[in-house]
C-alpha cells in the first residue's frame, strides 16, 4: 500500500509571530520556519505503518515556495521514500490545497492519505475533510490511534469528553491529533541520504487547479494584553466583585 502524506512549511512553533505594522498579515521576514507539528505526526505514523509491514511506499507532498523543499527533505530524512513539491509563491487556501491533493491522489493512487488535522499558521482544520469530500472517501479525523487491517483502517478519534472508534474501508483519509505519536528526529546519515531521494517539482497549473483566492483578510492583530488580576480577602468580597462585574 502507498501512503500519501501532505506536509506544510509554517512558522516554527517555538517562535512568537509578529504582526505587520499595517495589520495586513504576519511578518515572515527572518523568521525560523519548520514542518507543521501535526504533519510531523502524520509522517511518523506513515513510517510506523511501513515499519509494521502495512505500507511499502511513503510519498510526501508540499504546496508552497521553493523553500518548502527543506520541509520535504525533512520528511525524506525521517523516512519518506520520495517527495512532490507543488511550487507556488501565492497563498493557497484550503479548498485549493484539497483540489491539488485530489489531483495528486488520482495520479498516485495511494491506499491511505494521512495529514495533520490543521496547520498552526491558519488553524483552518478544513483540508482533510474537503479532500475526503472531493474523493468520496471515508475519513477518520483527529486520530488518536490508527490500526490498518485487511482492506480497512480503524481510527480512534479524539472527541469532546472521550474517544470514538470508526472503521473505514480503504482507501481513506486520516487526520492526526497530538497524542497519536511522538515524531522521531532525523539522524545525520538519514539527512544525508535524503539529499539523493527523488523530489519532483510541479505547479498548480500542471493539475489544472485554479488557486485564485476566495477570501480576503481584512485585518490581523495581536490578542489584547491580559489585565492584572486582583487579590480579594474572602469569598464575600469575591461574590460582591462578581456581581459588580455582572458575572454573578
Amino acid at each position: 500500500m502507498k501512503i500519501l502524506v501532505p506536509v506544510k512549511r509554517v512558522i516554527d512553533y517555538n517562535v512568537k509571530p509578529r504582526v505587520k505594522a499595517d495589520g495586513s498579515g504576519v511578518d515572515l521576514a527572518n523568521v525560523k520556519m519548520s514542518m507543521n507539528p501535526f504533519d510531523e505526526i502524520s509522517v511518523e505514523e506513515a513510517i510506523r505503518l511501513k515499519e509494521a509491514g502495512k505500507a511499502d511506499e511513503i510519498v510526501a507532498v508540499s504546496i508552497g515556495p521553493v523553500k518548502a523543499t527543506e520541509t520535504l527533505r525533512t520528511a525524506l530524512a525521517m523516512g519518506a521514500d520520495r517527495a512532490i513539491l507543488v511550487e507556488t509563491d501565492d497563498e493557497i487556501e484550503p479548498l485549493a490545497v484539497a483540489k491539488i491533493l485530489k489531483a495528486i491522489v488520482d495520479e498516485e493512487q495511494p491506499g491511505l492519505v494521512i495529514l495533520g488535522k490543521q496547520a498552526i499558521d491558519d488553524d483552518s482544520n478544513q483540508t482533510g475533510q474537503m479532500l475526503a469530500a472531493l474523493l468520496g472517501w471515508g475519513q477518520g479525523t483527529f486520530a488518536n490511534t490508527v490500526e490498518v487491517g485487511d482492506g480497512s483502517v480503524e481510527v480512534k478519534r479524539e472527541v469532546d469528553g472521550g474517544l470514538q472508534t470508526v472503521k473505514l474501508s480503504l482507501p481513506a483519509i486520516v487526520t492526526t491529533d497530538l497524542r497519536l505519536n511522538e515524531p522521531r528526529y532525523a539522524s545525520l546519515p538519514n539527512i544525508m541520504k535524503a539529499k539523493s531521494k527523488p523530489l519532483d517539482t510541479k505547479t498548480p497549473g500542471d493539475y489544472s487547479v485554479d488557486i485564485s483566492p476566495r477570501l480576503t483578510t481584512s485585518n490581523v492583530s495581536e490578542p489584547p494584553k491580559r489585565e492584572a488580576g486582583e487579590i480579594l480577602p474572602d469569598v464575600d468580597a469575591l461574590v460582591a466583585k462578581l456581581k459588580e462585574m455582572g458575572v454573578a
